[in-house]
């Protein structure tokens, strides 16, 4: 895109924060002269690439790009022919201190396959907002604008903020586009609740521009409280098989350990999930391992937990299972039918007490004495730490939101009740504050306060 009569190619942008810019180069990239200190922000040396398309949520990206760069990325802007409708390409230069691009066809830039460079360029790739007609495009696989070609064109890790009315965003069209957008591996920002330009209230709403500029630092690599920890997480419950059309499980929906994997990778760390059957999308950046029986999950964290730094143990893992399963269907030929039950393998106490032990977090989910048991589980399983929480009709099972009690062995922490997201955030905060305080390395074999 060329520069417009209000942006000529040479000109000089005196921005917040001490930070001047002069554009030039193919891709509009800028001398940066820093007098304030945000070229040693988290994301320094990471470039971001910023796609915009069009909704009145467009409005906020001007002040996503600014936070971005207080965080010390680069970040390169690419504008949807609607987003032109609603923000200017030059509000957009001005805080970017690049070169706006739009034009698929572009003389200038495509003639060194512009669109490629930029796909090459970036470390990760953000659409803030992505409308609903963006999103169907991505899902679909269409390469119709600049924007949507090099999403296709490009390996950096992709995410994406939805912002439409709540009907749209409610509406089976852009939950299967979602849904599969999710199932690919890109992530899913959002989106928001609450009131709406439209005068309406409801899902829809793009997440605030501080919120996004966190969540980014999950799509780089190296950044955040646990860059170059490997964190081992188990979620879900496990099913044990009575017959070949019944099983004996429980009630956990998986929703507190992905989010825990979620905000683990959030702060920066390689996570491995290893979950029992759930209905729910992996989050983006993360490895998942399916498993079915308890006995499947040992095997699995056994196998993953060479190089494990942190182990984390959300799931509701089965402590009992049959006997033996029947090889064919139990037919109902009698009042009453007693199973003979065997004790499984206690996945978190195998791997606290393993000879290679990581850093080891289990959560107690009680229906009664909460923190009495909790600490009981914590000092018998030899644990660094444990997340509790009551149980029971409507609480935690099934529901979006939570409470949380996290005791150490000389720490006692209340998450008051919010989003499972939010909690898990607090807890993986939590862990890292634990971690980074251990002036001595951490001894495998023993558990340290």
């Amino acid at each position: 895109m060329r520069a417009g009569p209000q942006t000529p190619r040479n000109a000089r942008f005196v921005l917040k924060r001490g930070v001047r810019w002069v554009c030039a180069g193919p891709l509009g990239r800028c001398d940066n002269d820093f007098i304030g200190n945000a070229s040693e922000g988290p994301m320094h040396g990471k470039r971001i690439l910023l796609g915009v398309t069009g909704g009145i949520a467009a409005y906020k990206s001007p002040d996503l790009v600014r936070r971005l760069r207080e965080r010390g990325a680069e970040v390169q802007v690419v504008m949807t022919a609607a987003a032109r409708e609603f923000v200017t390409a030059a509000t957009f230069q001005a805080v970017s201190g690049r070169t706006v691009r739009s034009d698929l066809w572009d003389p200038a830039a495509e003639a060194a396959m512009g669109h490629i460079e930029l796909a090459r360029w970036a470390d990760a790739v953000l659409i803030a907002p992505a409308s609903a007609d963006f999103l169907a495009r991505l899902a679909s696989g269409q390469a119709d604008d600049l924007l949507a070609t090099l999403c296709l064109a490009t390996s950096a890790p992709l995410a994406v903020a939805p912002a439409m009315n709540h009907l749209m965003w409610s509406n089976a069209a852009t939950r299967a586009n979602v849904a599969l957008l999710a199932a690919r591996g890109i992530g899913i920002f959002g989106p928001g609740e609450g009131d709406q330009a439209c005068g309406e209230s409801g899902p829809g709403r793009m997440l605030e521009p501080l919120d996004l500029a966190e969540r980014v630092g999950a799509l780089l690599p190296g950044g955040g409280a646990l860059a170059g920890k490997r964190v081992l997480i188990t979620a879900g419950p496990t099913r044990e098989r009575i017959d070949p059309v019944r099983f004996i499980s429980n009630r956990s929906s998986g929703k507190m350990g992905f989010a825990v994997a979620q905000a683990a990778r959030e702060a920066g760390a390689t996570v491995i999930l290893v979950s029992g059957p759930v209905a729910l999308a992996t989050p983006a950046g993360i490895t998942r391992v399916e498993v079915e029986s308890a006995a499947d999950m040992l095997a699995a964290v056994l196998r993953e937990l060479p190089g494990t730094d942190v182990f984390i143990s959300t799931a509701a893992v089965a402590d009992y299972r049959p006997v033996r399963a029947a090889e064919q269907k139990i037919k109902k030929s009698s009042e009453t039918l007693e199973l003979a039950m065997q004790r499984t393998t206690d996945v978190l106490a195998t791997v606290a007490a393993h000879a290679e032990r990581p850093y080891v977090v289990g959560f107690a989910a009680e229906t009664e004495a909460v923190e009495q048991n909790a600490r009981t589980k914590l000092m018998k399983k030899n644990l660094d730490m444990i997340a509790a929480n009551e149980v029971g009709h409507d609480k935690a099972f099934d529901c979006e939101d939570n409470q949380l009690i996290v005791l150490g062995r000389n720490a006692r922490h209340e998450l008051a009740r919010a989003s499972k997201l939010t909690l898990a955030r607090g807890l993986v905060a939590l862990i890292a504050q634990d971690l980074a305080a251990r002036a001595v390395p951490r001894q495998r074999g023993s558990a340290l306060a």
